[in-house]
């Protein structure tokens, strides 16, 4: 196994670890831990849990593609974190949880994409024609 092969693969653990931690942590924090008095429980899993299911099966196939697009998804988590870092200081600790794990799956899912792409030959860039640069 090349040294390349081994950092891809480290960074969809990491990707991984911060998506599930993501998953766990969202409804155990807005069920459990400091339930809202403004949304109803059911209101909460939706519009917290819900998108992280989106890309569940690509993530667990390996697939570049999704873990690029995941990235979207998880602005949410980092603008949720941010707003309740800004706005509720009572739950101050679980925000940061929250930044940490949507910043660890950022950052893997990012690379992840970038180098098992790399290694499949896949490119948003347009190949140039080798016929027009020849004239």
């Amino acid at each position: 196994m090349n040294k390349q092969r081994m950092t891809t693969s480290n960074y969809k653990k990491v990707a991984l670890t911060g998506y599930f931690s993501l998953l766990i942590f969202m409804p155990l924090w807005l069920i459990l831990l400091s339930p809202s008095e403004s949304l109803s429980v059911s209101t909460s899993l939706l519009l917290f849990t819900l998108p992280l299911l989106f890309p569940l099966k690509g993530m667990l196939q390996g697939n570049p593609f999704t873990y690029a697009w995941s990235n979207f998804i998880v602005l949410i988590y980092f603008l949720h974190s941010l707003t309740t870092l800004w706005v509720l200081p009572a739950d101050r600790i679980w925000a940061i949880l929250e930044l940490i794990f949507a910043s660890t799956m950022f950052f893997g899912a990012t690379y992840y994409a970038k180098f098992r792409g790399q290694e499949l030959g896949l490119s948003i860039r347009k190949k140039k024609n080798v016929d027009s640069d020849n004239k």
